[in-house]
């Protein structure tokens, strides 16, 4: 089946087909579809209790074929093997591991149990299917569970790698065939359907699985003899996997297409935001190092210290700086606050406040390794141990004419509190580190006892003491009594107090905010979802997030969660999956409660809201979400609030039309990606509000993989793809998600997705969202900035930082 370029994305699902009824048995060579085809179309978006019955689908005269739209495919069809790691050698390597010398009527020779057999192929995840396959290939024999020799294991190698598709079919067909009567009737097609559920972590109930095999009982028994022969399921399966993809249509651009612009272009529209303020920072901070380090090379003790001087107060300088600027980024609602100004939204990088906040710190720890480290090593031993007379003319008025030892300069109160502030930090900064915080595997255990984000949470707050220790000790200097030159506080007092304030507001806020829970629901994964009262003046936008504290597990931790709800709905909801110590708790707080039918929930607090990156989909016309697992959730508040506006607009197009298509895209594209089936339970109403309003005007594009399910084009996968082609067409649900989404089944091609997304939107500017982990979103951000340099399209990326 080839796809139009020209063709629109559509909701509908066409079915044709016409079989021969004199074809009672399987022919590889002379199998015909070339006659009339009936088409049966059905909308399943506009499905509703007054259509028409499905019927079973009529066969002509002449030959046939069946059409279902809908089911992507890779290129390959129905493959029993991957090609990459199961070439014949690799096989053959996996037979020599698991192989046993056995004599027979032709003497010794290796051999394998035929319950290895799937191992041996390569389906040792799947073993149980490859077991079926090898009593399939040996004619389900009485006799069919014995040892299989390297000769025969090349030779159903051969069958299932068979170039020619008709073969691989009828394998396929002796699969379902349990009994091996050439037939499978709906009892073997239910048995098939349960097997093939479990080995894809599909949840199949056994009334589902009669349902689905009376299903394509249905559609290919029409002349009700309670079975189906070869040459109906070769025709389903043939007709089932298309050539090409179906995953994403384009319209093709007959207009001048403009040439693509270089690499240096597309790297500086993408980072120079970032470049020019993490440039002006290293200036500021060379400039202050630079400034200290010439003021003190010209100072009496630089006679005693010499550039180790000059270099521990140049650091010194650069330290004032950044203790004082590190805490700007994390003032949130300043930053919320500021990015509503369109000006200078567009030339700060707010969404990277965090990344800013890291960096800054890695400059702090640079300049405590040159100030302490010039210091330890260098100036208090050159001080100790410089000559009498030079020191007398130098610097002994500022140790009362007397010339310490090194370790009376470390019991100075300075120095003391210098140390102190340096302890803290290397307590907090490695614990603020990613695999601390989020305890990965590759820490020791007993390590990963004492991380965690409750550990960063509490170590972080070191700061307070620091900053106690910071102004003490920049008040007792050694080498001046002049205060002009006790510069720190003026450094640091504006940032503090702007901190302060914020801390103190967010406080008094958050205690007039606790919210009235209105439901709870608790979903498969783990999830936790919060219907909570909507606080009187609290107003956000779509994309925004905000920080949630139970005092039930602490009174001190606030942790922050993306606003599910959109801007017009009279409640905010969160989703919450638990990830770490603190939402376990919370989880099993609010299932205790559930259970045990308690009439009060656990008191929550909230905080915010907060802005995120997500709020700049507004910036562009076209916008592409991305979102794994959990990370779906920035972005649906945004899918509420364009079903929201195009509603409204619907309703009276004349009074809000263009206004209120002003402040969302024209165009939105959303994948998920999940392992679990279950994760598709969390946003089925949403998912059905766009599927509705898709009907009316299809804005919003959203495309479901299900990466537990084998790719398209797998055998262990092609009878689950038939079914929900099949149960789409009838009833318009899709039989994973139940929703009038199709899934998809695998990984997504990033590449032909970005491809062909580039081709239908030539020359238009692109916004890339993304939240999950960072192996993804380094990889989508090179693809975009592949794609913008090789093609007319401006992909820009960006990820959620909270």
């Amino acid at each position: 089946m080839e796809i139009d370029d020209e063709a629109p994305l559509s909701d509908s699902v066409t079915i044709a087909i016409s079989l021969s009824p004199s074809s009672s048995s399987y022919s590889s060579s002379s199998s015909s579809c070339s006659a009339s085809v009936v088409p049966l179309s059905f909308s399943p978006l506009q499905q509703t209790a007054e259509s028409p019955p499905f019927r079973p689908l009529r066969m002509s005269e002449s030959g046939g074929m069946l059409s279902l739209a809908g089911w992507s495919h890779d290129g390959e069809r129905l493959r029993f093997l991957d090609a990459e790691g199961n070439e014949w050698g690799n096989v053959v390597n996996r037979f020599n591991q698991l192989a046993t010398v056995k004599g027979g009527r032709n003497g010794h020779q290796e051999v394998v149990k035929w319950s290895d057999f799937g191992s041996c192929i390569g389906m040792g995840e799947t073993a149980e299917f490859g077991k079926e396959v090898l009593r399939a290939m040996r004619g389900g024999r009485r006799d069919w569970k014995r040892d299989i020799t390297k000769s025969e294991l090349h030779s159903y190698w051969c069958r299932m790698t068979d170039p020619w598709l008709d073969s691989r079919i009828l394998l396929f067909f002796d699969l379902c065939d349990r009994n091996m009567d050439g037939r499978i009737d709906e009892r073997e097609m239910k048995q098939v359907i349960s097997l093939i559920s479990p080995i894809n972590k599909l949840a199949l109930k056994n009334k589902e699985a009669e349902e689905y095999a009376a299903l394509i009982m249905e559609a290919l028994d029409l002349q009700h003899r309670g079975y189906i022969q070869a040459s109906e399921f070769e025709a389903l399966c043939k007709a089932s996997l298309p050539k090409g993809s179906s995953t994403i249509s384009y319209q093709k651009n007959h207009g001048q297409q403009q040439e693509p612009i270089s690499k240096a272009e597309i790297l500086f529209r993408s980072y120079w935001r970032r470049t020019w303020i993490i440039g002006l920072w290293l200036t500021i901070c060379f400039a202050l190092f630079t400034w200290k380090f010439i003021q003190y090379s010209h100072r009496a003790a630089f006679q005693v210290m010499g550039y180790c001087l000059s270099t521990a107060k140049g650091a010194a300088e650069t330290l004032k700086f950044n203790m004082a600027l590190i805490l700007l980024p994390v003032c949130r609602n300043t930053i919320t606050w500021l990015r509503n100004n369109p000006g200078l939204n567009s030339v700060i990088p707010f969404n990277d406040n965090i990344n800013f906040h890291k960096v800054i710190a890695g400059g702090i720890v640079i300049g405590i390794i040159l100030h302490g480290g010039t210091h330890l090593a260098c100036d208090f031993p050159r001080i100790s141990g410089s000559d009498r007379s030079v020191f007398r003319q130098t610097i002994a008025a500022n140790f009362g004419y007397q010339q310490p030892s090194y370790f009376q300069i470390l019991s100075t109160t300075e120095v003391a509190s210098g140390i102190a502030m340096v302890v803290l930090m290397m307590i907090a900064f490695p614990l603020a580190t990613k695999w601390p915080r989020r305890q990965s595997p590759s820490l020791p255990k007993s390590v990963r006892k004492v991380t965690g984000y409750n550990t960063f949470w509490y170590s972080h707050h070191l700061f307070v003491p620091v900053y106690a220790l910071l102004i003490v000790h920049s008040m007792f200097l050694f080498l001046t009594d002049n205060l002009v030159e006790k510069t720190t506080w003026m450094y640091i007092a504006i940032p503090v107090l702007l901190y302060a304030g914020e801390r103190i507001t967010r406080a008094i806020r958050s205690g007039f905010s606790e919210v009235e829970i209105l439901k709870v629901s608790l979903y498969p994964g783990k999830v936790l979802s919060l219907k909570l009262q909507k606080p009187k003046g609290f107003r956000h936008k779509s994309g925004m997030y905000i920080f949630i504290q139970c005092p039930q597990i602490s009174p001190f931790e606030w942790h922050p969660f993306s606003l599910t709800c959109g801007p017009e709905d009279d409640y905010l909801s969160v989703h919450i999956k638990t990830l770490g110590d603190w939402s376990c708790q919370l989880y099993s707080l609010f299932e205790e409660a559930i259970l045990t039918g308690l009439k009060q929930y656990p008191k929550i607090y909230i905080d915010g809201p907060y802005g995120a990156s997500s709020q700049d989909h507004i910036k562009y016309d076209i916008v592409i979400m991305v979102g794994l697992g959990i990370g779906i959730t920035p972005f649906v508040s945004i899918l509420k609030d364009i079903a929201t506006r195009l509603k409204k607009s619907s309703i009276n197009h004349a009074a809000c039309g263009e206004g209120s298509l002003e402040k969302i895209p024209l165009k939105a594209y959303l994948y998920w990606v999940t392992r679990e089936q279950s994760s598709f339970n969390w946003f089925t109403d949403v998912m059905k509000e766009i599927a509705d309003t898709n009907q009316k005007e299809a804005v919003v594009e959203v495309f479901n993989f299900l990466t537990s399910v084998y790719q398209e084009g797998d055998a262990r996968s092609a009878l689950i793809t038939i079914i929900q082609s099949l149960y789409q067409a009838k009833y318009g649900i899709d039989i994973v998600s139940r929703t009038p989404l199709h899934t998809q089944f695998g990984r997504p091609n990033w590449f032909n997705i970005f491809s062909k997304l580039a081709r239908r939107h030539r020359g238009a500017r692109i916004g890339v969202f993304y939240c999950g982990p960072m192996t993804l979103a380094r990889e989508l951000e090179k693809l975009c900035t592949k794609f913008s340099t090789k093609t007319s399209t401006i992909f820009v990326f960006h990820k959620e930082n909270y």
